[in-house]
């Protein structure tokens, strides 16, 4: 059977980004948006390594900020090396998703 962690994960750094492209987000927040996108099977044990680890680049940064509703929540924020990771990013989806889209639509 076919394992999706490893292409997940990359498609996902990219996700992530994308949406803290756009706001400043926690990590719940995340999952629900990705879920709100169409990915079924995402987590918060999924997404909370890649946060570490994008962390850890330097293309996020995160803080601590209190919430209404009970502890305090860690807030990640892109990067400006983030939003040329994510430009980067967004180039090479493009091509590469182009490319595998026209081998599955060729009839054989």
């Amino acid at each position: 059977m076919y394992d999706k962690s490893q292409l997940m994960r990359g498609t996902l750094e990219g996700c992530i980004l994308k949406i803290l492209s756009q706001n400043t987000s926690y990590g719940y927040e995340i999952v629900t948006t990705l879920l709100g996108y169409g990915f079924k099977d995402i987590k918060e044990g999924t997404i909370y390594p890649l946060l570490v680890r994008l962390e850890k680049k330097g293309i996020i940064t995160s803080e601590m900020r209190p919430s209404p509703l009970g502890p305090s929540r860690k807030y990640y924020s892109i990067t400006p090396d983030g939003v040329e990771y994510l430009n980067e990013f967004k180039t090479n989806w493009k091509q590469i998703s182009q490319s595998v889209n026209q081998v599955f639509d060729t009839e054989v």
